[in-house]
């Protein structure tokens, strides 16, 4: 048999650990949990649905069947608030842990789902405000045309 460690006695087993209180006392801590700030996310797709290529409902309910909370899709609760201010822009309000890339991620999803993803870019102008713009594209094909 193998001598006994610093940390048990000569007639433990190994089964309690240094800060047990014995057969069945329990040592508990206590947690200070600290609330979370409610955080605001913006996406503002004013560009495409005035041209009548976006559809921000459709984009509000893909928002809500995909989030994840604790892993799980469809577990919003009161923890995550997805609501659209005004016609074109969708406002995301999280009381728990929230990433602003994830929004980003599921952003780029949804247009590569729609088949928008070769036109359209989510480009972050301020702090948790995202925004939908068109690819600048330089037509050169013109200019050689003319000549």
């Amino acid at each position: 048999m193998a001598p006994a460690t610093k940390n048990m006695k000569s007639g433990a087993k190994g089964t309690g650990s240094a800060g047990s209180k014995g057969k069945g006392g329990k040592v508990t801590k206590k947690l200070k949990l600290t609330p979370i700030k409610p955080t605001q996310f913006i996406i503002n797709a004013s560009q495409p649905a005035s041209d009548k290529i976006f559809d921000v409902a459709a984009f509000e309910k893909f928002l809500h069947d995909k989030i994840k909370v604790d892993n799980r899709t469809g577990n919003l609760g009161d923890t995550v608030q997805i609501s659209k201010v005004g016609d074109d822009k969708i406002e995301v309000v999280a009381h728990t842990q929230f990433s602003g890339r994830y929004l980003k991620y599921l952003t780029k999803k949804f247009l590569k789902k729609q088949q928008l993803r070769d036109w359209l870019r989510v480009v972050s102008t301020s702090q948790g405000v995202y925004e939908l713009r068109f690819f600048n594209v330089v037509n050169d094909e013109a200019d050689d045309d003319d000549e």
